[in-house]
């Protein structure tokens, strides 16, 4: 669970930021942040593609396949799910209510229940969960917690401090997603050697986040979501 602890962190020491220093991050700093945040993206999930990926040329290439296709088709299922539809109305109506409260006094429970449906709503949270109990690897998840340290600076002047009691239902959320994969998949999918299936998948879906994180390309990453179910099925069918 170090991505969820991480994550956890990231609000906490936000929150904090937020109430000692009231101004916040000037423009600069925050495309300083972005640039940043997007190029360690960059990096780790490829980085995840690219230890997933093992044998001959030909094996490699067969498996960059596979990941597209699950990618393909967990798009797909995605939109007929109504994944992102979803995500985004969460996220609407988080903002409806932001911009209610800088009309009049927001109250401290409009904070935590506004930050905790935001950043357990987050797709990249699902993802970094998964990842992080199956592969024990947390990146996406310490991402995750740099974003929403920063967004929980922001709230602070807003809601006050309890929007850094968003922290415990992501700690719940994510940490009940990351134990069950640890405790109930990771040992059936290393067993029938489908594991880097999962992780060439989510490799690209973090590098994803990165082209949104540098405002170059809207991803709808949600409906990407059910990709990681594909790409082991792909894999077991192929053989």
């Amino acid at each position: 669970m170090i991505g969820t602890l991480l994550n956890v962190v990231g609000i906490l020491i936000g929150g904090m930021m937020g109430l000692a220093w009231r101004k916040g991050l000037s423009p600069a700093r925050e495309s300083m942040f972005k640039v940043f945040l997007g190029a360690f993206t960059v990096f780790y999930g490829l980085r995840l593609t690219w230890n997933s990926l093992n044998g001959s040329s030909l094996q490699i290439l067969k498996q960059l396949f596979i990941a597209v296709l699950a990618l393909m088709i967990g798009k797909l299922t995605g939109q007929l799910l109504g994944l992102q539809k979803l995500s985004n109305r969460i996220g609407r109506m988080a903002r409806d209510r932001i911009s209610t409260a800088t009309d009049k006094p927001a109250s401290m429970s409009d904070g935590f229940k506004i930050c905790a449906a935001l950043f357990c709503a987050a797709p990249l949270g699902i993802l970094g969960s998964i990842q992080d109990g199956l592969s024990d690897y947390y990146y996406p998840l310490g991402v995750k917690g740099v974003m929403e340290g920063l967004a929980t600076m922001g709230f602070v002047p807003i809601f006050g401090w309890g929007v850094m009691l968003a922290a415990l239902p992501v700690l719940a959320f994510q940490g009940t997603i990351t134990l069950g994969c640890a405790e109930f998949l990771k040992s059936f999918l290393e067993a029938h050697r489908l594991l880097d299936s999962i992780n060439a998948a989510g490799g690209l879906l973090v590098f994803s986040v990165a082209l949104v994180i540098l405002d170059l390309k809207r991803i709808e990453l949600a409906d990407y979501l059910p990709s990681l179910i594909f790409a082991p099925l792909i894999t077991w069918v192929w053989r």
